[in-house]
């Protein structure tokens, strides 16, 4: 292995006093000159190496004429001063800078900007104060954007990050947008998962979903109404940074924790199937970071969280409705329009009003106070997303608009409209006529409403090997696979009667199974000779003769 330096001058300093050999034998023992022996003779140091003068560069003779540019700069208006492409052509069309490139002029730029201010007493040069942060006294907030594969597409979501400055526990949660249903659902899970509120200032960009307007240079902003009632409701105090990259370094915490965070765990990048998936794992992740210990404090996260969190402000007993509140009429196609997306509802409110709710990641639908339709957010726009159970009482008086309708395509994609359904479907359309068919399909969807969705595949599976191509043959196996997954005797079943069809398999008669359930009847007969005294004609007990009964 190869000497150092300064590992060559100790070991030639040791041979020359120690073993006492000569110039010429150190010079041929170590392979080196006889001036460097002299050298390692003189001083247990090896000289510095010269430094080489600095290169000529093409910029030289315009670095003067660069400063000029930037001095006048500090005294025009801030709209007004000189961009690096500005000074660049000034350059090339006043100076005739042939040789000069972009990027020469912009790196020189780039250093000499500040150093100009410096020198001309504008301002002193940027410097970090460290600070020292009280347990449970202050907070940082951010969101920050990721790719992810959502089922199979590369899409841009957003993660939401609390961090407490004191321990660094952060609370992170991805959602579909940045808006302001998503930052308030953000706040809501993260002082759920730290089971408070910090009692101090509460760091924010001025982000859209809390400030309307920043008032100049100064502290002051308008903030929205809704924000302004959750921080209320959540006794929040909340601190806003200086725009730009200047702002960035206020709140530096939460900002190299979401990088932190996407380096270490959506690389690479996820491959999910929903984003209630993905926020499932951000979860077991954010358990995991308490035992990480941040630069070279002496305790982990979860640690100085334990000291943190009895002091935090207790969380209010009422929750706060973060989801914005709409009426929106149902269209002729059973749908809402919210957002350039159109989502559907069950067909018995086209044309009357509705309560919509839009959440971070989804939408709710009330008719009243009852809910009647939930969907997932869609990302992109000008989409559409259609639920076949809304459109099934259409159906059946148009069971001939099934086969083409986008709803039921959406339901094959999402897996609800199985194959087995498909099978059946065309089995009964051959025995009944397609009319009829479709129709017995229908039934057995509005099963789903109230039985499980395995349990109805099953059932369907069931029918069609056993040639049984009733709704009701459906309902009946689909409960009897109900009740095996619960594990409850089925009595009935074995003694009910049960028809042979082709192939062997056999079918029980659902009529006959609920005759052969019914508990035995002790009551007598029904009679109807109380009713004789009504009739005003009777035959006489002899001769037969008919008379009329006087009336009373």
């Amino acid at each position: 292995m190869p000497l150092s330096k300064v590992e060559l001058y100790a070991a030639i300093r040791h041979d020359a006093r120690v073993e006492g050999l000569s110039s010429r034998a150190l010079s041929a023992k170590y392979g080196v000159g006889r001036r460097t022996v002299a050298l390692a003779l003189e001083s247990v140091w090896p000289v510095p190496r010269k430094q080489l003068p600095p290169r000529i560069s093409r910029l030289d003779p315009f670095k003067a004429t660069i400063d000029g540019i930037l001095r006048e700069d500090l005294d025009a208006p801030r709209k007004q001063r000189h961009t690096v492409k500005r000074v660049f052509d000034r350059l090339i069309d006043e100076h005739d800078a042939r040789g000069v490139t972009y990027s020469m002029v912009r790196a020189y730029i780039a250093v000499r900007r500040p150093e100009i201010r410096v020198e001309e007493g504008r301002g002193p040069p940027q410097a970090f104060v460290p600070q020292t942060h009280r347990p449970g006294d202050e907070a940082e907030v951010d969101f920050g954007d990721v790719w992810i594969h959502l089922d199979g597409v590369s899409t841009k979501v957003f993660l939401f990050s609390l961090r407490l400055s004191f321990s660094g526990k952060a609370v992170h949660k991805i959602f579909a947008s940045c808006g302001q249903e998503a930052f308030l659902e953000g706040h809501v899970h993260a002082l759920e998962v730290l089971g408070g509120v910090p009692r101090g200032k509460v760091r924010y960009d001025n982000l859209r979903a809390a400030v309307s307007q920043v008032l100049g240079r100064t502290r002051g902003r308008v903030e929205s109404d809704r924000w302004t009632a959750f921080r209320s409701h959540f006794s929040i105090n909340s601190f806003y940074c200086n725009p730009g990259i200047e702002g960035a370094h206020e709140k530096g915490g939460v900002e190299g924790q979401i990088g932190w965070f996407r380096r270490n765990h959506l690389v690479p990048v996820p491959k999910v199937a929903s984003l209630a998936e993905l926020n499932a794992m951000v979860e077991r992740w954010d358990e995991e970071d308490d035992a990480r210990r941040i630069m070279q404090r002496a305790l982990t996260i979860g640690e100085m969280f334990a000291v943190e969190r009895p002091l935090l402000v207790a969380l209010p007993e009422e929750e706060f409705e973060t989801g914005l509140v709409s009426s929106l009429r149902v269209d002729r196609y059973s749908q809402v329009s919210v957002r350039t997306n159109r989502y559907s509802v069950p067909v018995r409110l086209i044309g009357r009003m509705v309560r919509v709710v839009l959440h971070a990641s989804e939408l709710v639908v009330y008719d009243a106070h009852k809910e009647v339709a939930r969907h997932e957010w869609l990302i992109a726009k000008g989409g559409s997303r259609l639920e076949l159970d809304h459109y099934l009482e259409a159906l059946v008086r148009k069971p001939g608009a099934l086969p083409g309708a986008t709803a039921l395509d959406q339901a094959r994609s999402a897996g609800k409209f199985t194959p087995v359904h498909d099978a059946w479907w065309q089995a009964a359309c051959k025995t009944h006529g397609d009319a009829e068919g479709t129709r017995a399909l229908i039934s057995v969807l509005l099963l789903h409403r109230h039985m499980v969705h395995e349990h109805v595949v099953a059932g369907i599976a069931t029918a069609l090997r056993a040639g049984a191509l009733t709704a009701d043959a459906v309902a009946l196996e689909a409960r009897k696979w109900g009740e095996a997954d619960q594990g409850a005797e089925q009595p009935a079943d074995q003694d009910a009667p049960r028809r042979r069809v082709d192939g062997g398999a056999t079918v029980t008669s659902l009529t006959e199974r609920r005759l052969a359930a019914l508990p035995p009847d002790p009551r007598p007969l029904p009679s109807v000779a109380a009713y004789d005294q009504l009739l005003r004609f009777r035959r006489g007990p002899a001769d037969g003769q008919a008379y009329q009964e006087e009336a009373p």
